[in-house]
């Protein structure tokens, strides 16, 4: 009988890597731990302090009766208000929720409104059409944007941005309805050019050759806006709007809110739009397209359908950003608590109270849990946003994963 032979010693040198390893993976499984862990406090604590807002059965506080309008002395119809401060002892407080989640989700609106087909548009040109030297350049130089802090954008809209709208109203209307539209003429008269010329101004590089054509529409519609403001509205944009259609006009409103925030949540939409559209595998375009179909049905039919999934979680992680973005709502919107479609004036989100109110709150009193009511509630709709977008993202993933093999 032959005994068996001894196991060879493992060198020091993999005793040690093998070490490092398991080390390694200890630390980060442990932070993956912890960060669940904090998140779940986080909520937990919220909660906490919340509860016995409910259970000191305060006659000011209700559960229905801060989302309902209450009656207010001088108005007729009930109304909703939020209003902790009061000038006068017989005046007392108002408590209603419901103007601060409205104006939470106005500011957010017109943030998506501005920044989901820009960002969408550019990443579908990046992933399918530019040139890959142009997009190695511009790709990260997009990306980067997101380091902007909030409070530099907040202030750039707040003290640069919405005194100009204000002075230029009709110049930065005419900038909303003529560039959308200069873009669509811009691709119409390219489709007509002749092929000589065409080629020498290839889709891969429109980002380049767009950019004398938009200065121009600029320039043109700053020129000729003070014109057209005297010969249609008498001179009085701003009167106009507000004789006519019955619009008041502030100076910080939910489209200065809409266009600062949108800047600062472009970035990240672009940035998973692209990765979920260039993740898409090559075969399924090149089947498309070897079966007859053009780049732009490719793109439609086949290549959309693939990354939804990854677009849609794009679009959800950036609501999330804009509707937890405190600083750009702080210093741009006016931080009046009005309940009104008008995107021409302010509003007051959840973000920007805590920030403003929570310093001078009375710790335990009933204005100090509401603001932690406000808190719980963007802590709940972020985690359900962003738990959505990641079951979204492995949906994706797996799909991906599955196309691969069948290739």
């Amino acid at each position: 009988m032959i005994d068996p032979l001894p196991p060879k010693p493992v060198p020091r040198r993999q005793r040690l890597r093998r070490g490092r390893d398991r080390l390694a993976t200890a630390l980060i499984t442990a932070g993956g731990i912890g960060v669940v862990v904090a998140v779940m406090a986080i909520g937990v604590f919220l909660a906490l302090e919340v509860v016995p807002l409910f259970l000191a059965e305060d006659p000011q506080v209700s559960w229905r009766g801060l989302w309902l309008p209450q009656p207010i002395e001088g108005h007729e119809l009930p109304q909703h208000r939020w209003q902790p401060d009061t000038l006068t002892a017989e005046e007392s407080p108002r408590y209603g929720m419901a103007p601060l989640v409205w104006g939470t989700l106005k500011a957010a609106f017109w943030a998506l409104l501005f920044a989901v087909p820009l960002a969408l548009g550019a990443a579908v040109h990046s992933a399918t059409f530019m040139s890959r030297r142009l997009r190695t350049r511009l790709k990260p130089t997009l990306e980067l944007m997101e380091a902007l802090p909030g409070v530099v954008i907040g202030f750039v809209a707040g003290l640069v941005l919405a005194p100009w709208v204000e002075r230029h109203l009709a110049g930065a209307f005419s900038l909303v309805a003529v560039l959308p539209l200069g873009m669509l003429l811009a691709g119409l008269l390219w489709s007509r050019l002749p092929a000589s010329l065409a080629q020498r101004l290839p889709p891969g590089w429109a980002g380049l050759w767009l950019m004398p054509w938009l200065a121009l529409l600029v320039i043109l519609s700053l020129w000729l806006s003070p014109w057209l403001e005297a010969r249609v509205f008498g001179g009085d944009l701003r009167g106009w709007l507000e004789a006519a259609l019955g619009l008041d006009y502030a100076s910080r409103n939910a489209l200065i809110v809409g266009l600062a925030m949108g800047f600062a949540v472009i970035p990240g939409i672009y940035a998973l739009a692209e990765d979920a559209l260039s993740g898409v595998p090559p075969s399924l375009g090149e089947g498309a397209q070897a079966l007859g179909a053009t780049r732009w049905q490719t793109l439609w039919k086949v290549v959309l359908p693939a990354a939804g999934p990854g677009i849609f979680s794009a679009v959800m992680i950036g609501a999330g950003r804009a509707v937890g973005e405190t600083m750009i709502v702080l210093m741009a919107s006016g931080n009046t608590a009005l309940m009104t479609l008008s995107p021409l004036e302010g509003m007051r989100s959840m973000a920007a109270s805590i920030a403003i109110e929570l310093p001078e709150a009375a710790p335990g009193g009933t204005h100090y849990r509401l603001l932690f009511l406000a808190a719980l509630l963007l802590f709940v709709f972020t985690f359900l946003v962003n738990t959505l977008a990641e079951l979204v993202r492995m949906r994706l993933r797996h799909r991906y994963r599955r196309l691969g093999r069948g290739a």
